[in-house]
């Protein structure tokens, strides 16, 4: 087993990178992080004759993100040393990666297994775009791209049921097994979802919506991204509504919600895609008198309230 004291984040990276190439797991010895807590990465201790650069679990567990790996449990080795392993992910076990003939988000799918409110980068950001909108005043809430419903179980399980119950829910999605899910998730009867291609909004004739929902959707590269943005404000929002867009800064494979999203012709992420869909559609609020605001880390929430509201 490899032991590291002193030596610099760069060889340890170097040398996990080199591991990595021909196994699946890296084992090293380091100084435990819970010796001295409070302290900064890269801070120096001396132990007895030894020097050590501290680095806490959550450095640790960055590296091993960074590296496409878990961290598997520590194992203490003495007083103040634990050994950590990482275990090299399997990239090709993504929903990304189907199946022609499997339906890419129904229920039998690889995306079926994904439970984003179980994920607390997303559900602390997701929480506070609903709070921000003030959900438990809405009437009239939308969900584009729906799935089986967990956006709106969220809802209902943050509101009153009295509060919860008095908003009407649309959600729509392409995937008939997961609407059909969906259905049977939902069956206070202030649902109604529809199995549907979302560039024909108009031939459903929802009418109008004070919150309109859509997370890791319009970037679909199936869909006019600006064309049905601005449909979305000039025809089914009210005049005082609030928006919530959520835009996948990660990947899921193999168990894990890694961050940073995988870009065409790069092998590493590349956010400038993201960063252009996020400026359109903050800028083109802001001209529409939206108070606008930018949050998360693995999803980037745009929530967007109505000036005066």
């Amino acid at each position: 087993m490899k032991t590291f004291t002193s030596e610099p984040l760069i060889e340890i990276l170097a040398w996990a990178q080199e591991t990595l190439k021909d196994s699946d797991f890296v084992t090293f010895e380091v100084l435990n992080p819970d010796y001295a807590l409070g302290s900064y990465a890269g801070e120096s201790l001396r132990i007895g004759d030894v020097e050590y650069l501290y680095r806490s679990y959550k450095a640790w567990g960055d590296l091993a993100e960074l590296l496409f790996c878990r961290m598997m449990t520590p194992k203490i080795l003495s007083d103040h040393t634990v050994s950590m392993t990482f275990n090299k992910l399997h990239r090709d076990q993504s929903f990304h990666h189907v199946d022609a003939q499997e339906e890419k988000y129904g229920t039998s799918s690889t995306f079926s297994r994904i439970h984003k409110n179980e994920e607390p980068a997303f559900l602390s950001a997701y929480a506070r775009a609903l709070n921000s909108v003030t959900i438990k005043k809405k009437k009239r809430v939308l969900n584009l791209g729906i799935n089986t419903g967990d956006e709106f179980d969220l809802i209902r399980r943050m509101l009153d049921s009295s509060d919860y119950e008095s908003i009407e829910f649309v959600g729509i999605d392409h995937s008939k097994s997961a609407i059909e899910t969906a259905r049977e998730r939902f069956s206070e009867g202030n649902a109604l979802f529809h199995v549907h291609d979302i560039n024909d909004l108009a031939s459903l004739d929802l009418g109008r919506f004070d919150c309109i929902i859509t997370i890791g959707t319009l970037q679909s590269s199936t869909l006019e991204f600006k064309s049905l943005f601005a449909s979305l404000v000039q025809e089914y929002l009210t005049p005082d509504g609030a928006m919530i867009l959520g835009f996948p800064n990660c990947r899921w494979m193999d168990g894990e919600m890694v961050y940073g999203a995988k870009a065409p012709n790069y092998p590493y992420s590349e956010m400038s895609i993201l960063i252009k869909d996020l400026y359109y559609c903050k800028k083109y609020l802001q001209q529409k008198k939206f108070r606008v605001t930018v949050t998360g880390r693995d999803y980037l929430f745009l929530t967007a309230t109505k000036i005066g509201q």
